[in-house]
Order: C-alpha cells, then sequence, then structure tokens
C-alpha cells in the first residue's frame, strides 16, 4: 500500500461501512445549561463466540456550534440494560469527525475506490501519529468507570461553521469492536485475539497470517468466532452502543482544547541533525507481552515498554488518561526534565455485575492537574512508560495515552478545576456520580478506519485508525 494517500487507505475498511442511520430513538435534556443527547448505534448481532466490528458512518450527534463536555457509551441490550463484559467484551468503540460533500449519495462509496479524497474529509485530532488514531472519542472495557469530564471553562470544539469547507458538511463515524463471550473456551484468549482461537490464517484483506502473529486485532475482524465449548448453546442477541454527549452551545468565554493521542508502540526515532529526513509516526497501535521466563522464580514479572517523542505544540495539560487491556498496570508520561506530567492506573472489577466484572479493567485513573501547574513546551521531548504484568502471555495489548491541552491560561488562579488541595495532580478514581466519559481514545483499544503496512515491529503490522 505504499504510496496510497490516507483516503485511499480508508476505502479498503469502509467497504465493510454499515450505511443504515443509526439511532431510532435519541433522548435530548438540559440541566444547568449543559445540554444530554442519548442516542442508539444500530443494532449489533451477536451469536455466542462471534465479533462485530462494523463501522457505521454518519451517525446521530448533536448539531450547531458547541463544546463538548463529555461523551459516554456502554453496551446494552433491547431493554436498555447494561451487558457485562463477561457476556459481550467492548474490545473498543472509536468516534471519527468528518467533513462530508453535500448531495453526494452513500452508495458512491461502495465502489472499487471507496471514499473519494474531494468527497471525504477527515479532521484529526492533533496527535502525532501518522495517518493513525484519528478519532476524537473512543474507549473499551474500561468506558463505564473512566472520569473524563471536561471540566469548566474548557471544551472540545465542534461544529465551527467557519472550519467546514464550502459545499461540505460536519458529519460523525462510530466503529464499534464488539466480542461475544458466552460459553467461550478461553474468556481471556478471545478477548486478547489469540489467532488460534479463532482458527483463521488469513485477515479481513486475505492476506496470510504469519506464525509470529500470535494475536491481535488482525485475527478477530467482523464476523470471525472465538471457540466455544463443545454443546454450549445460547442465543443470537441484538445489542446497542448507548452514547450519551453532554455539551453546551460556543461562546467566546469556553476556552477550547485540543486533543492529543500518544502511542507507545510508535516508532519515531529523533532524527540526526546531519540529515534533512523528517522521522515519521508509525504508530503500530498493539504488541506483544511475553510471559516471564518459566526458569526465573521469585522474580517481579513485569514488563516495560518505553519510548520517547517530541510534543508537536506547547500549552497546560487539562486532563489525562491511559488506555491499556487485561494484565496492565499503569502507564506514566513524563517531561523532559523527568517530572510526571500524568500517571494512569487501571481499576479491575472485582464482582459480576456490569462496572465491576472480576478480572477486566472497568476504569482507568484520570488526572485533572491544578491549571496552569502542568506545561507541556512546544518541541519539547516527552517520555511514555508502559508496565504490563507478563506472569502470563497477553497478545495485542495496547498503550494509548490521551492528553486534553489548552492555551496557556493568562489568569490560571482564576479558574475553578477539580483539585484536592495537596499537589500539582489530582489522581481521579472511580466515583459515583462521576461516570461521564468523552472517551479520546482508545483504543482501547482499538482501530477504526485501518490498513495496515508491510513494516512490522515485533510482528506486529501497523493499524490506521
Amino acid at each position: 500500500m505504499a504510496g496510497c494517500s490516507n483516503y485511499q487507505l480508508l476505502s479498503l475498511a469502509l467497504l465493510l461501512l454499515i450505511t443504515v442511520n443509526p439511532s431510532s430513538q435519541s433522548q435530548l435534556t438540559e440541566e444547568n445549561g449543559v445540554k444530554s443527547a442519548v442516542f442508539l448505534s444500530p443494532t449489533i448481532v451477536l451469536d455466542p463466540g462471534s465479533v462485530s466490528n462494523k463501522f457505521y458512518y454518519n451517525i446521530d450527534f448533536p448539531k450547531g456550534h458547541i463544546a463538548i463536555k463529555s461523551f459516554d457509551a456502554e453496551v446494552v441490550d433491547e431493554a436498555g440494560n447494561s451487558v457485562p463484559l463477561h457476556e459481550t467484551y467492548l474490545h473498543h468503540w472509536v468516534v471519527l469527525r468528518y467533513y462530508h460533500r453535500k448531495g453526494v449519495e452513500v452508495a458512491k462509496y461502495h465502489d472499487n475506490l471507496g471514499f473519494h479524497q474531494s468527497d471525504f474529509i477527515v479532521k484529526r485530532n492533533s496527535g502525532i501519529c501518522d495517518g493513525g488514531l484519528s478519532q476524537y472519542f473512543g474507549l473499551g472495557s474500561e468506558t463505564r468507570k473512566t472520569i473524563t469530564y471536561v471540566p469548566d471553562p474548557y471544551g472540545i470544539e465542534v461544529g465551527n461553521p467557519a472550519e467546514v469547507p464550502p459545499e461540505y458538511e460536519e458529519r460523525w463515524l462510530l466503529n464499534v469492536h464488539a466480542i461475544d463471550t458466552r460459553g467461550a473456551d478461553d474468556r481471556l484468549g478471545c478477548t486478547e485475539c489469540r489467532c488460534d482461537l479463532y482458527n483463521v490464517t488469513k485477515d479481513e484483506y486475505d492476506r496470510d497470517i504469519q506464525p509470529d502473529y500470535i494475536g491481535g486485532l488482525r485475527c478477530c475482524y467482523d464476523e470471525t468466532r472465538c471457540k466455544v465449548k463443545d454443546g454450549f448453546q445460547g442465543s443470537r442477541r441484538n445489542l446497542y452502543l448507548k452514547y450519551t454527549v453532554k455539551y453546551i452551545d460556543w461562546d467566546t468565554s469556553i476556552v477550547p482544547v485540543k486533543i492529543y493521542i500518544l502511542d507507545i508502540t510508535d516508532t519515531w526515532k529523533k532524527p540526526e541533525k546531519s540529515t534533512a529526513t523528517v522521522a515519521r509516526h508509525h504508530c503500530q497501535i498493539e504488541y506483544l507481552v511475553e510471559s516471564c521466563p518459566a526458569s526465573v522464580a521469585n522474580v517481579d514479572c513485569t514488563h516495560t515498554k518505553k519510548i520517547s517523542v517530541t510534543f508537536p505544540s506547547g500549552g497546560d495539560v487539562i486532563y489525562g488518561v491511559a488506555h491499556q487491556h487485561t494484565g496492565g498496570t499503569g502507564i506514566a508520561l513524563h517531561g523532559e526534565d523527568g517530572r510526571v506530567i500524568c500517571s494512569s492506573i487501571p481499576i479491575y472489577g472485582e464482582g459480576k455485575e456490569p462496572g465491576n466484572e472480576a478480572g477486566y479493567i472497568v476504569g482507568m485513573s484520570s488526572c485533572y492537574p491544578r491549571p496552569g501547574s502542568i506545561k507541556i513546551m512546544e518541541g519539547e521531548t516527552v517520555t511514555l512508560i508502559s508496565n504490563y504484568s507478563n506472569a502470563q502471555r497477553h497478545t495485542g495489548v495496547m498503550g494509548l495515552f490521551y492528553l486534553l491541552v489548552a492555551e496557556p491560561s493568562p489568569n490560571p488562579s482564576s479558574i475553578l478545576h477539580s483539585t484536592d488541595g495537596t499537589g500539582e495532580i489530582v489522581i481521579l478514581h472511580n466515583a459515583v456520580g462521576a461516570l461521564a466519559v468523552f472517551g479520546i481514545a482508545l483504543i482501547v483499544g482499538a482501530a477504526v478506519i485501518y490498513q495496515r503496512r508491510n513494516q512490522r515491529e515485533e510482528g506486529y503490522e501497523s493499524i490506521l485508525m
């Protein structure tokens, strides 16, 4: 695929696009000036062991020039009940912003070229991955208990008519990757997309999967099926992603924030001064964590992965959170001088009920620095460190870090912000009534619109999103 534009790369994944306009029902409420809109995705049909990883374009979304304050989502059944992760594992959901040429029919995008650059323009976040991790919102299994509300006076600006090219309109794309693990022979193996459990030798583009690719997104694509126990019987289910968008009308008092997503698998290397080559950020999205050697006893079985990258622009850090899969023990982002910008730790469930499923990451702690206290300078080299327990092998894991950054405030003390009054950084863990999620992730675990390059790191080909 070398030499293809991002829009051509986009086309392969979008051949899987579901064109049904989602959310047959929606609700709109308002409290203290904050509006809340609730929508449903199109129907997600799952049998025991089956996978749904479809793309839905032109989803319902609040209209107008607004500031997003949160984006929350979860999987529900036809009665609106929350579905536990041990029945349906939410590998990821991601939402992409784009501009669509007015008057162009959806069917036009199902020819051999897919989306044409002249008709479809992706509005990326401010992240540094080349052609990947373009989404505005997204999380995975940790959705229900990750606190990510954007505090006043900040907001994620969308719907600004001045940004939309003439003859275009702003739209949104949703990707949901759900894995039904009812009756699974190996639940963890299914959620980690182990290739042997899916019995696949080719990916969704009919390309051979090499033996050193043990597990990951290439093996659990749409309509694949993970191994279930012999004789297990389970009914077909109709599920939905229920998503809630909280927002306010835009005005000049709101401070806009930029969304940045960093990836621990980024292959970027700082260019030598003697060369004019511009190093690219090839983000692989997922990687393999091998288990501790069996011969080593009484050791701390921790797998650590570390990268350093140059931050493209400066500002005040308003919010930070990491994304990891099962086995993750936390990610920290450090500044050039070694200071901790944000450390995010997984919250593991302890029961069976939705939001507290034992063995699953059900939330990630979030950072809300005191305004003006944590800054990243333009061109500063930041270091990302991701830790996993490797008491056992984990396939297809992720190490993403999401930041909201604003222009430096001229008067930080005038801004009311989440704080405990004891330090520069406030780590917010699970809290009752504070589950608003705007999900600038994710990946989660995740690939929204992706194409794999031939260059590989640790046996995993890159996945563009």
